[in-house]
């Protein structure tokens, strides 16, 4: 398939833990902008947690798609928990009924950064562990670095550990053009260092002063970066989202209004 463009469900409610059951209007706002999918965190589900049948009867109704399920872990141990697997384990046979989604994992943020090193093999292998389970049973997984300032994998030398210990056979890579932008480093340059291991992309906008922009008005080159992932044959997902104070007061606005920049000046582009 080629590009297509999604939101993502953080535009609405940014807690991956708060639980919400609002996700039919939310679906009625991303088709309505003209976008082609969701990616939702899993607390969002509200009464489709245990439904993914009636979930997938509610997109197709609205000729929209589940481009991916949002699914945090703290991994605070060097192999998952019981619980954390049987979570992980579960939204994989979730995503089974929706064959063309990918299962986007972040590691939680930290409380700190001591320890560093050792916390980034931690979360790493426990991610290796899922994917390679996600894989053998025909389901993608992806890893969703953030930039907040106790995340783990936030700077040029956090990614240098992500990229060297990800096991690329089993699990992708989620660029999220912001969060790279908030961490300091260029997003069109680590996007294009890391094609053949990207599974999902993330959009949001960020100033140089690492301010939260809307989209179009920060300081990321959103156009060469779908120009540079058509080049390449990227098939995938790109989802839009929005962490500006706007966002937080009228989510719905503020997508109509990212809608009209993806389609005046990113869609043109694929």
């Amino acid at each position: 398939m080629a590009i297509k463009f999604g939101c993502h469900g953080s535009t609405w409610e940014l807690d991956y833990d708060k639980e919400i059951d609002y996700l039919d209007d939310i679906m009625d706002t991303v088709r309505e902008a003209g976008f082609k999918g969701i990616d939702v965190q899993v607390a969002m589900l509200g009464k489709y947690k245990e439904h993914p049948e009636k979930l997938k009867v509610e997109l197709d109704k609205r000729g929209i798609e589940l481009a991916a399920l949002t699914v945090p872990f703290s991994w605070e141990y060097d192999e998952e928990t019981k619980e954390e697997k049987e979570h992980a384990d579960y939204f994989i046979n979730y995503l089974k009924h929706f064959p063309q989604a990918v299962m986007n994992v972040p590691s939680r943020v930290g409380p700190h950064r001591e320890n560093l090193l050792n916390r980034q093999k931690q979360i790493i292998n426990c991610a290796n562990a899922l994917g390679k389970r996600a894989f053998e049973q025909g389901v993608v997984a992806s890893f969703h670095p953030a930039s907040p300032a106790t995340s783990y994998f936030r700077t040029q030398e956090d990614y240098n550990v992500l990229f060297e210990l990800l096991d690329t056979r089993y699990i992708g890579y989620t660029p999220d053009a912001g969060h790279i932008k908030a961490g300091g480093m260029d997003p069109v340059n680590i996007i294009n260092e890391n094609l053949a291991i990207i599974k999902h992309v993330h959009f949001k906008d960020c100033s140089n002063n690492f301010e939260w922009r809307e989209m179009g008005t920060g300081d990321i080159n959103f156009p060469a970066i779908v120009q540079n992932l058509k080049e390449y044959g990227y098939s995938g997902w790109i989802m839009v989202e929005e962490e500006t104070e706007e966002a937080a007061v009228d989510p719905d606005k503020v997508i109509h209004e990212v809608g009209n920049y993806v389609h005046k000046k990113l869609e043109p582009v694929i």
